[in-house]
């Protein structure tokens, strides 16, 4: 399997979940929808670190990596909103439909025209690279919230004793650490919109 194996296959599953989402109704929907944020911010979380950052440079691909990010930000916006609602109201499906098409456009778009150009620019050593780094961090990644969910739980009964202004400078810290992460990133699109 290649990455453009790998990511057709993340929207074959996300196609398929978007079709229980409008066969399902009362929470079996909101359950559907939480299954769909998961797939989604994953797929996102490993193009975004990995796969368009490859794509940025080749003037073939520039463009369309650019445009990638863009919309992406979109469907992110969507799936933030979609995901505080309690109940599967009219408004919230069609925000729900909004964010279908959405995706189902960027799909299009991505296995239609930049997966064709990125494999016209990316060489068989790069192409390998890249699939097996999307692979380990999609593994990763995708271990992740459960490990910290264990955590959370167990190191609940330890933190009891712990005084407030502890936790709070905890937090402050890993909100600069996550700032931290994204800063370079947004440099690099901030730079690479300047190459134009």
């Amino acid at each position: 399997m290649d990455a453009f194996q790998l990511l057709k296959q993340d929207h074959r599953k996300v196609e398929q979940l978007f079709s229980e989402l409008e066969s399902a109704s009362g929470k079996a929907k909101l359950d559907v929808f939480k299954q769909i944020k998961t797939e989604l911010e994953l797929h996102t979380h490993i193009e975004e670190k990995i796969f368009y950052p490859a794509l940025e440079e080749p003037e073939e691909t520039h463009d369309l990596a650019l445009e990638a990010y863009e919309e992406h930000a979109v469907v992110k916006k969507l799936l933030k909103e979609l995901g505080r609602a309690r109940t599967a109201n009219d408004r919230w499906e069609a925000q729900a439909k909004v964010l279908q098409e959405n995706v189902e456009h960027h799909v299009e778009e991505e296995e239609n025209e930049l997966f064709k150009k990125a494999d016209s620019v990316l060489s068989d050593e790069e192409l390998e690279d890249l699939t097996e780094r999307m692979v380990e961090e999609k593994s990763r990644k995708a271990r992740r919230p459960a490990v910290s969910a264990a955590k959370k739980s167990s190191g609940s009964k330890k933190s009891a004793g712990k005084s407030k202004s502890a936790n709070a400078s905890a937090s402050k810290g890993s909100s600069r650490s996550a700032a931290a992460k994204t800063a370079p990133r947004s440099r690099s699109k901030k730079s690479a919109a300047k190459k134009r």
